[in-house]
């Protein structure tokens, strides 16, 4: 089979290996020259076979959109359009309304696997027609992992991506549940091995998984994750994971406190944690540290005997 393949970052450079190790072709297209099989992406679409399919792996968003217009413009009835990337179900929704305007085919597919996909294969969620999904069923067997799983057609367009959203929003609160048994690990003084704990939940116990291994590997390269700061973005899905857990009156507790915990980790010094601070020395004598530490022994010595009774 052929595909033109747009993106061709970390992801999608290796998607186009595995892709063409499987026997199909793919005619790659980024911005970067150094990875392009083609000068721009009027070249790429030139030199497929029609009815032609692309797949897009860029980021979510205006850059999507952008492509997804460009491709509007530059294909013809009966092609087809696959987004790869982390778009918001809704966005498909969007983008297949605009393109079937013109005769031109959609496909979403949530894809899991990162720098260990090339390797191991990809996890896919595929949401859209059936005509279309079939249509495309030999690139995702060149991208699932070998055996029967790791491929599933979730339904409609927006279920692909709604399935990988809900699946990273998982993701997020089982680092978390680890981040947090850690930290707990390294803060008393009878454990002196905290990695070597984590290496023995690798084998026999429920709490064994990848991110397990992966935690296991992180602290052979840094014991105490000394050489690392405590910050943590956000890829946007565990944001609307949440949001549909709003919208559909789903409860979420474990996700959202994930979500905020990465909120935090961005304050140096939490604005919200002044106003408790300020709270619990108002009805409580709590101690309460300066934000210049000048007197803050004093403080706590002020407050010592009032703390016993709050």
């Amino acid at each position: 089979m052929q595909i033109g393949l747009v993106g061709l970052g970390k992801m999608g450079g290796n998607m186009r290996e595995r892709i063409r190790a499987a026997g199909h072709t793919v005619v790659g297209y980024d911005t970067n020259p150094d990875r392009s099989d083609v000068g721009h992406l009027s070249d790429l679409i030139d030199r497929l076979d029609v009815p032609r399919v692309v797949w897009v792996m860029v980021p979510a968003g205006a850059v999507t959109q952008h492509v997804i217009d460009q491709l509007g413009s530059l294909l013809k009835p009966g092609d087809l359009v696959v987004d790869g990337g982390n778009s918001r179900w809704t966005d498909d929704e969007k983008h297949a309304r605009e393109l079937g305007a013109r005769g031109i085919g959609f496909v979403d597919a949530g894809v899991s696997g990162g720098v260990w996909g090339l390797e191991h294969g990809y996890a896919l969620m595929v949401g859209g027609d059936e005509e279309h999904v079939e249509r495309l069923k030999p690139i995702f067997d060149a991208l699932k992992p070998e055996g029967p799983y790791g491929y599933v057609h979730a339904g409609e367009v927006g279920a692909g991506h709604f399935a990988k959203m809900v699946h990273n929003g998982i993701e997020y609160a089982m680092m978390q549940a680890y981040a947090e048994g850690w930290e707990l690990l390294e803060k008393v003084h009878s454990v002196d091995n905290v990695r070597e704990v984590f290496r023995s939940w690798q084998q026999g116990t429920v709490i064994r998984s990848w991110l397990l291994d992966l935690a296991v590997d992180a602290l052979d390269e840094d014991p105490h994750l000394e050489k690392l700061r405590g910050y943590a973005e956000d890829s946007g899905e565990g944001r609307w994971t949440v949001e549909a857990a709003i919208d559909h009156a789903v409860p979420l507790p474990a996700i959202t406190a994930s979500l905020f915990a990465r909120f935090a980790s961005r304050q140096e010094d939490s604005p919200q944690m002044k106003m408790v601070a300020a709270l619990r020395n108002q009805f409580g004598g709590h101690a309460v540290e300066s934000a210049d530490r000048d007197g803050l022994d004093q403080k706590r010595d002020q407050s010592q005997e009032q703390e016993d009774w709050a």
